[in-house]
């Protein structure tokens, strides 16, 4: 290392090694009634000075070995070992190897325990507490030794997919993999198997804490009660009783809980080290809770890295991206994703080490879901859209209040299907809907039924909802017990309560929601699914799919459903938007930010915010806006920007394109940097939107403040 760098590097160790409580001395200087943890720089050994000799409770056990910034650390491991193995100048009496080496230049850092088994090397975030360390030393078999040493599972109560899981997992442990994913279809018992496979980890591994990780409150609370009643092989006690489990609602982390169940979004300000949450935790990451500016989570003295020896993911499919992937990144944990629904970038980061595979196909089959139906419900509207005609007089309602007004259209309005219950609100064409599925769903959908089977309808907006409950109270002839929304917005009952009633009541016969039980939540008494949006995501329509997916035995299905004969055997779509047949996408949903605006997006990219999903979103608001523009529109733009507004979008996405990046590095020169590639996309990006008139043009166009009230197309 050169002066320079070295000093920079060293300041920067000492800044980490201080915050992990190492006290940092000069060989000269040393004293070790300062503390558990001392790091003495530059002690004498017979392979030459070490940068870093670690001591606690005055025991040499570790050695850091500190490099220049962008050195690659895996070559440097051998000089490491060597002065681990080196005697001590000063303590000629001890002969005992060191046995916790790292390498780091300050930004990153490697750890090797050489008790573990075919001893490998690992990134970690930050230095071990010496408590920590102590801890290891006391014990010696290291976490990794005792996963190797399972007890035999028994089939008793698993599934076949389950136990599989659970084996291949535990054999996934034993050759040291720090990620594997569990994909199971909806309702084969995800929850279950991560509960046995804890159990486990904590009676057999001996494994001091396990963090469950989920991305709403209301997943959380499903989780807590699983624990609740389950009870581990060979055992007449409830988990519960044998392991102290805490379900966060507070950002205080009990020094005795054994599991603990977090949302994504409570655990990263925890790690702020903020006192209260202050993020949304009641929705899930893809419906629009992530932060406008987000902060990169720093090191927190009071959570150290090692807190927690494996991460559960629920749902990882929504929580491993991001801003959300920095706590997972920060712990010194093995990382388990469970999901139904994983796409590409799911396999990817998780090694493609997935332990389990257990399609919907093969749940049906093997009588875990049940298999489902589609009944179809056209109206012209929905499949063409329609027309009003200039100097008719219609209503016009504002989105964000709802209050009424009334005028004359001016021109003729002409609206595609896409446009229903967004830019137009069609009464007739959802009370047709609502009508029709009515008059279907005890004699065709569900023959001889004396009553509606649990119905769940997938609005598009709130507002949409609004519109469907008043309509289907109507069509139904029945009051508000019939039918609630289960959403996100305030409304005078708890959705959590409204959500119980809908899982063992007898009413509310049909629920509307927009997202919140779109995906993760169970409510086996579902047996239709009434689709009146669309769906572009084929992950996020499985995953709404699997909200109908669940086994319900004969007695529990009579209870909420009195004249249903026998279990749940299948459950049927309605598809009232042709949902079933538009083409799904195995990606996450383009809109990330459905909160923020169009200008802030554009705003944000303006000023510097480089988070991908900003430009993510923006790309999709302008290609929402690019299918409704006139061609005149878009020569003004192009005049404008000196670009089409489908240039623009590509440019947008290029930015996180790996593969786009790539080909701008080329061009820039075989030595630059993806850094420097991705920030030349960006400045591409930014001299678009610097132009003001481009900007106004934009904020033109962007017409959708008020939807029209169709009351003439009947």
């Amino acid at each position: 290392m050169n002066q320079k760098s070295e000093e920079k590097a060293r300041d920067i160790i000492d800044k980490l090694l201080e915050a992990s409580g190492w006290i940092v001395q000069d060989n000269a200087k040393m004293d070790f009634s300062a503390g558990i943890g001392i790091a003495l720089r530059e002690l004498q050994t017979d392979s030459g000075p070490a940068d870093y000799i670690l001591f606690v409770n005055r025991k040499p056990c570790g050695v850091i070995e500190a490099k220049k910034f962008g050195t690659i650390l895996t070559p440097i491991e051998e000089q490491t070992e060597r002065y681990a193995k080196s005697k001590i100048t000063k303590l000629r009496h001890y002969s005992e190897p060191l046995r916790f080496l790292y390498e780091t230049t300050g930004l990153e850092t490697h750890f090797t325990d050489t008790n573990d088994p075919k001893p490998r090397a690992r990134e970690i975030f930050q230095f071990h507490r010496p408590e920590t360390l102590k801890r290891f030393l006391e014990d010696d078999q290291t976490l990794r030794m005792k996963m190797r040493e399972f007890p035999k599972l028994e089939r008793e109560d698993l599934r076949e997919c389950q136990f599989k899981a659970i084996e291949n997992l535990e054999n996934s442990f034993r050759e040291n993999k720090p990620r594997a994913l569990v994909q199971m279809a909806t309702g084969a018992g995800k929850t279950f198997t991560a509960i046995t496979s804890i159990y486990r980890l904590l009676e057999f591994a001996k494994a001091k804490r396990i963090l469950f990780l989920v991305d709403t409150k209301n997943l959380g609370e499903q989780a807590e009660k699983e624990f609740q009643a389950y009870t581990p092989q060979g055992s007449k006690r409830k988990f519960t009783d044998l392991y102290v489990v805490q379900r966060l609602t507070s950002n205080s982390i009990s020094p005795a809980a054994h599991v603990c169940i977090s949302t994504i979004q409570r655990m990263y300000s925890i790690l702020r080290g903020e006192k209260e949450l202050t993020l949304n935790e009641e929705k899930s990451l893809n419906e629009g809770s992530e932060i406008a500016k987000p902060v990169d989570v720093k090191y927190n003295p009071q959570i150290p890295m090692e807190m927690f020896d494996v991460i559960i993911i629920d749902e990882c499919h929504r929580s491993i991206y991001n801003l959300w992937k920095q706590v997972l990144d920060y712990f010194d944990a093995f990382l388990i994703g469970l999901t139904a629904t994983p796409d590409n970038r799911t396999f990817g980061f998780f090694d493609k080490n997935v332990v389990s595979e257990y399609p919907h196909q093969q749940a049906v089959a093997d009588g875990v879901n049940v298999g489902y139906d589609v009944y179809t419900i056209e109206t012209k509207i929905t499949s063409e859209g329609a027309k009003i005609e200039a100097k008719q007089f219609i209503d016009k309602r504002d989105k964000l209040t709802r209050q009424m007004s009334w005028e004359q259209v001016d021109e003729e309005v002409t609206y595609a299907p896409t446009e229903l219950d967004s830019k137009v609100v069609n009464p007739d064409q959802i009370r047709t809907i609502v009508k029709a599925f009515r008059e279907k769903i005890n004699t065709e959908i569900f023959p001889n039924r004396k009553e509606v089977p649990k119905t769940l309808i997938f609005a598009k907006t709130d507002s949409h909802a609004e519109d469907i409950i008043k309509i289907v109270r109507e069509e139904f002839g029945e009051g508000n017990a019939f039918c609630k929304k289960v959403t996100y917005g305030n409304t005078e009952e708890k959705p959590s309560e409204v959500l119980q009633q809908f899982r063992t009541a007898y009413n509310p016969r049909i629920a509307v929601t927009v997202d919140m039980i779109a995906t993760g939540t169970d409510v086996k008494a579902i047996e239709c699914l009434l689709f009146m949006r669309d769906v572009r995501s084929k992950n996020y329509f499985q995953q709404m799919l699997g909200r109908g997916t669940r086994t319900f035995n004969s007695d529990d299905l009579k209870r909420v459903t009195p004249s249903a004969v026998g279990s749940k055997t299948h459950f049927v779509v309605v598809d009232a938007v042709g949902v079933c047949k538009s083409l799904k996408v195995d990606s996450r949903p383009l809109e990330r930010k459905p909160s923020v605006s169009l200008k802030d997006l554009v705003t944000d990219v303006m000023f510097g915010n480089t988070e991908e999903d900003t430009f993510i979103s923006l790309a999709n608001r302008l290609s929402r806006m690019e299918r409704r523009l006139s061609d005149k529109e878009r020569q003004d733009i192009v005049k404008v920007s000196g670009e089409s507004i489908n240039e623009t979008i590509h440019h947008l996405l290029a930015v996180y394109d790996p593969d786009q990046v790539e080909i701008e590095r080329q061009k820039i020169s075989s030595t630059a940097t993806e850094e420097q590639a991705r920030k030349k996309l960006i400045e591409k990006v930014q001299k678009t939107f610097d132009k003001p008139e481009y900007r106004e043009k934009l904020f033109n166009i962007q017409k959708s403040h008020f939807q029209i009230i169709d009351k003439i197309n009947i």
